[in-house]
């Protein structure tokens, strides 16, 4: 980043800036409104630094429209995160106390002490992904709760209530089997018939965006529909969240994102490991839906999550286990994913970039990973053979490495052939568990 840095702490009627230079140097602070007039005087007045880079609080939060207006006007925009806007608000001079005026502060000295931060760019595909993915979940969130008004109506008419899984279909011949004779029984069973067909018209908004969603996933090119237990639904959540997969470094950075990288509870010569409950809750929501539709079916996570139960885990840490082999899963696939675009990129001409090394995870067809279950790998194997037997295994197995021969063996869940479900083909990489 070079000339002035414009902090903003964006709210949604109003937005508090403040600029420096590159030697931190105070230029200006200022206040103005989110509408079209306090938009336009806020851009105006910072237009008189050409060079100039805006640093946005919560880009795909609170400060998304703010963002999205500035990138649509050619505006240079960057992601601070709060969680580092925080820590400069505490660990700064004075009083510490919360403002708009201290979180733009804290939001510019982000930008100007912070290298790595996030550029935003416009994707029209993602966008779209995202406000339909987001449309998907409020009309999930929709249909549980007209289910729920629904088993409360089913329990009032019917002797025992209704079953947990409830269809429209169903509800429609459980509601067909009762004639209440008095008038709150009368208006409960026309409560529940307008509920059944509120309930139908919301299954069939759900079966055309989950087809919408399909197509747009499939035509941006992702194989995410292929890991078993990612749907459509799923696959448009996590293409819409991560965006640019290059931000992640490795596969541990996007273990810690997704909310799925154990943290240490050891105490002392007990050695354990607990759930964490941060990172994009989510993902972490996308990966437990797909842990489950592997333990349900036939699939290697199912015996992955089998081996752990009998290694002595419980039901959930083994659940974590799952979740954070996943978590690879979709990793390496969006980091082939990207590779493959960045290859064909180049061979269509000048712009493109040439991507991933042949030697890197992405493009290896069977990656060696290590363990998921620990943050840190256990001690070193011997490397000195102690036999001459030994010696000679060892050195063949070396060259097959060094040939490009698989290292590992790797798993493969059956197709289904089911149209609608959302359960895809999977290949996890059996490794060995650190001690």
């Amino acid at each position: 980043m070079s000339g002035v840095i414009i902090g903003m702490d964006p709210h949604k009627t109003s937005a508090t800036i403040e600029v420096r230079d590159q030697r931190e140097v105070l230029l200006a602070t200022g206040r103005f409104g989110t509408e079209g007039g306090g938009y336009r005087a806020m851009l105006r007045y910072c237009r008189q630094w050409p060079d100039r880079t805006w640093a946005v609080e919560g880009a795909n939060g609170t400060g998304r429209p703010l963002s999205q207006r500035l990138l649509a006007d050619g505006e240079r925009v960057w992601d601070v995160p709060a969680k580092l806007a925080a820590r400069i608000r505490v660990f700064d001079t004075g009083h510490a106390r919360k403002s708009d005026a201290h979180d733009a502060h804290a939001i510019v000295m982000v930008a100007l002490r912070t290298r790595g931060l996030r550029q935003l760019q416009v994707d029209e595909d993602l966008a779209v992904l995202r406000l339909l993915a987001d449309r998907r979940d409020e009309l999930s969130r929709s249909r549980a709760q007209i289910l729920n008004r629904l088993h409360r109506l089913l329990a009032e008419l019917i002797g025992g209530g209704a079953k947990r899984h409830l269809s429209s279909f169903k509800a429609r011949a459980l509601l067909a089997t009762v004639r209440p004779r008095d008038l709150p029984g009368r208006t409960r069973r026309q409560l529940a018939a307008e509920l059944i067909g509120e309930l139908e018209v919301t299954d069939r908004k759900l079966k055309d965006l989950t087809k919408r969603l399909r197509d747009a996933v499939t035509a941006s090119g992702s194989g995410l529909l292929e890991v078993f237990g990612i749907g459509p639904a799923g696959a448009a959540r996590i293409l819409a969240d991560v965006g640019d997969v290059a931000r992640f470094p490795d596969r541990n950075h996007f273990a810690s994102w997704t909310g799925t990288a154990p943290i240490d509870a050891s105490s002392g010569e007990h050695l354990r490991h607990r759930l964490s409950r941060a990172g994009n809750r989510r993902m972490n929501h996308v990966l437990y839906m797909a842990g489950i539709a592997q333990i349900r079916h036939d699939t290697p996570g199912r015996a992955y999550y089998r081996r752990k139960l009998t290694e002595g885990k419980t039901p959930m840490e083994a659940m974590r286990c799952l979740r954070r082999r996943l978590s690879d899963v979709i990793y390496r696939q969006l980091r082939a994913d990207d590779t493959k675009q960045a290859n064909q990129a180049s061979e269509a001409g000048p712009g493109g970039h040439p991507g991933a090394t042949v030697q890197s995870s992405a493009a290896d067809r069977s990656p060696v990973i290590g363990t998921s279950d620990q943050p840190h790998p256990g001690p070193a194997p011997t490397t000195l053979p102690s036999s001459p037997a030994a010696a000679k295994n060892s050195a063949s197995s070396t060259a097959a490495n060094l040939s490009g021969a698989p290292a590992v063996s790797t798993w493969s869940a059956p197709r289904t052939n089911e149209v609608d479900t959302d359960k895809r083909r999977c290949t996890i990489t059996a490794t060995e568990d650190a001690p």
